[in-house]
């Protein structure tokens, strides 16, 4: 009888270290899969640190100092800095603390996404009082005294002077307005609803027989005079925000793309780390329930523990060693 239950002991003790080994592979891909999406976290978190760089140096539009738009760029370089700061700051926290680790870091990411939205524009999110939306741009073009600081501005840096100088050899039939700015084509063009005569890029002659099929106010706000030009144009305020739109709508693209990959990565690695976490609880307990049924000696010196010290060091690392010493 001795001689018959030798068999199937050494069966048994074969299977479980056969599944001890299986099990073993599954936390080594589990791993793999947290080490990748630990990486994908850093490298994403890593073109904040460009938009840093590309916002503190990066030249200011003409006249743009008026809307006091450079320290909002300031403000948010900073915000990005401490973005790329938690985000990985967070990666440290996750073996250890990882429910605290999501939560710190989604606050500023989601914080990073609503601003985002709100340079692009979204309704739900686009007040007068947030700048740098597109609400706020309109609502400060319609102020006549910061209108008239800006076309001030705009005159003084020549913009006008500068595509009149550069035009002079250029034919009516050659000239292009889609080739121009939308300040030049609003603040140094009349409307083409106004069918007037190309002289040159600063000085249009009007048609008088059409003056009744106009219908547009900026024909009669026009005037060839170098410092009116057509600065009282609606056209120019439509031309000068869209200008500054485009710039701080960039950043929302930007905002809100880094924002959705990055609280992706993050959310997948806090899975990850959960399942990673389960899984090391569930082998420790049944490696407990081994030793204390006296099943932890394998008399063929199989593999049936491998791997026993790295599941209890990476427990005691996770609760910080509250979980006892390893069975004897």
């Amino acid at each position: 009888m001795a001689d018959e239950a030798t068999p199937m002991t050494d069966t048994q003790d074969n299977k479980q270290a056969h599944g001890s080994k299986k099990n073993i592979f599954k936390l080594l891909r589990v791993k793999h899969v947290t080490g990748i999406l630990s990486l994908a976290s850093f490298v994403f978190s890593i073109p904040i640190l460009a938009s840093v760089t590309w916002l503190l140096y990066m030249k200011s539009y003409d006249c743009e100092w008026l809307f006091k738009l450079p320290r909002l760029q300031i403000g948010i370089s900073i915000g990005l800095i401490f973005v790329f700061l938690i985000c990985n700051g967070a990666l440290f926290l996750r073996s250890r603390l990882p429910m605290v680790g999501i939560i710190v870091v989604m606050v500023p990411l989601t914080l990073m996404f609503t601003v985002g939205l709100a340079l692009l524009g979204a309704n739900s999110l686009e007040s007068r009082k947030i700048p740098a939306t597109p609400l706020w741009f309109r609502m400060k073009a319609d102020d006549d005294g910061l209108w008239n600081n800006i076309k001030g501005c705009i005159y003084g840096v020549h913009v006008c002077q500068d595509l009149a100088a550069s035009s002079k050899p250029v034919k009516s039939y050659d000239f292009d307005k889609k080739k121009l700015s939308s300040v030049e084509s609003g603040c140094c063009l009349p409307p083409e609803e106004c069918h007037m005569q190309y002289v040159n890029a600063s000085f249009w002659q009007k048609d008088e027989n059409g003056t009744d099929s106009w219908g547009n106010a900026d024909c009669d706000a026009w005037s060839n005079e170098r410092d009116v030009l057509c600065y009282n144009c609606q056209s120019c305020k439509d031309g000068y925000v869209k200008a500054l739109q485009s710039k701080w709508s960039k950043l929302g693209v930007f905002l809100v793309s880094m924002a959705v990959f990055l609280i992706t990565c993050h959310l997948a690695l806090f899975l990850a780390t959960m399942w990673e976490l389960h899984f090391l609880i569930r082998r420790f307990h049944l490696i407990e329930t081994g030793a204390h049924r006296g099943s932890n000696i394998n008399p063929r010196g199989g593999a049936r523990f491998d791997g026993l010290e790295y599941l209890i060091g990476r427990l005691r690392e996770i609760h910080g060693g509250a979980l006892g010493t390893e069975p004897r």
